[in-house]
């Protein structure tokens, strides 16, 4: 296995260059099923029947406790992949694992979230907006609890490993997934929940 030294580590050998390029065009199907899950949820918005509306169940202090915590995970995922870098294995760790501590605390948060909407009567068969919210929240609440099991067996790698070319390709895809997610809650944050309180 050539490696290229020019380069940053995750990029360094041609087979890692084109598992980037291939999780950049996963990527690519991600952001189409999220514009699908917009799509009907844009169309269902006011399909309320005899349910609440966004502003009747919606409130403000959960989502910008949610998108506090994600957001700055955002950031200490990008700590952590500037720690690979520069070759440091236990900042690099410790990012990783303040990243997955964040995303625990964005998960417990909208779990009760969900849960304050079943007990306000707001549930799947209540209305298609209540069934278009929950498929939309629900489908990026998955993706986060996908990505803390993921981002546990990198760590546990790098700790068994250390920083190498593999390691490396695998932490920096994960932080891609990572940053995407937080994207994608920006969009759940500004046009479903704010739009939705107005």
């Amino acid at each position: 296995m050539k490696i290229d030294n020019s380069l940053p580590l995750e990029y360094g050998t041609e087979e890692n260059r084109l598992k980037i390029f291939g999780f950049w065009i996963f990527l690519g199907a991600e952001i189409a099923l999220f514009a699908t899950l917009f799509a009907v949820y844009f169309t269902l918005v006011n399909r309320t029947g005899d349910g609440p509306t966004g502003s009747e169940i919606f409130e403000l202090s959960p989502v910008l406790i949610e998108t506090f915590l994600l957001l700055t995970s955002s950031f200490t995922i990008g700590l952590a992949i500037h720690a690979m870098r520069i070759g440091n294995k236990k900042a690099m760790m410790t990012f990783f694992g303040i990243t997955l501590v964040l995303g625990l605390g964005f998960l417990g948060t909208e779990i009760f979230e969900f849960l304050t909407y079943i007990e306000e009567g707001a549930t799947y068969q209540t209305s298609a907006f209540v069934s278009a919210l929950m498929t939309t929240l629900g489908t990026h609440g998955a993706h986060v609890t996908l990505g803390l099991f993921w981002g546990l067996f990198i760590i546990m790698q790098v700790r068994k490993q250390g920083i190498t070319p593999e390691t490396a390709n695998k932490s920096f895809i994960f932080s891609l997934y990572w940053h995407f997610l937080d994207i994608v809650w920006i969009f759940i944050f500004s046009f479903v929940y704010l739009k939705g309180l107005m």
